[in-house]
């Protein structure tokens, strides 16, 4: 008679502090996605500055990022991922299918665009123009929700079913 088996402990979540240091990493990886696109986009549209076709720049930018990371996920981690032993999964504890992988990465923006809009309005209240340099804190928004969700996930990885897992 065969003994059984238990089920395997789902992987543990990752803590705010790896996810910021993967952040971090992730963001010098994306200087060059953003490089590379941009300077294709410069080629193909034969622009000579940065605000010459500035909401189709935007757009391309906002593609070829998004092509990054829901490529990356597709294999469950980016290399900053890889690095920090943290794997992206599903409630099954599997890769998360292509619609979900853009739907994160679409969800994703909403919190660094409310903090934006915040710096925004920070600008208009107070009338400073140095109020603008907060921008560089707007992508630290994704992180608000953490802090007020039971388990610690990103608003976006709670609507998706989606989570940060260790690999160690």
């Amino acid at each position: 008679m065969q003994t059984p088996v238990a089920p395997a402990s789902p992987a543990p979540l990752v803590s705010r502090r790896r996810r910021f240091a993967c952040m971090l990493y992730e963001a010098v990886l994306l200087f060059a996605v953003v490089f590379l696109a941009d300077y294709l986009f410069d080629t193909l549209t034969q622009s000579t500055h940065a605000l010459m076709f500035r909401p189709g720049r935007q757009a391309w930018l906002f593609l070829a990022i998004g092509a990054y990371f829901v490529i990356s996920w597709r294999y469950g981690q980016t290399l900053p991922m890889k690095t920090w032993h943290i794997r992206l999964v599903d409630k099954a504890g599997a890769i998360p299918t292509v619609g979900v992988r853009m739907a994160r990465y679409a969800l994703a923006w909403l919190p660094v665009l409310a903090g934006a809009a915040l710096v925004w309005a920070g600008r208009q209240v107070t009338g400073w123009p140095a109020v603008f340099s907060l921008i560089v804190f707007a992508p630290m928004a994704v992180f608000v929700w953490s802090w007020f969700d039971r388990d610690g996930l990103f608003l976006h990885d709670r609507l998706l079913g989606t989570r940060l897992v260790s690999t160690r």
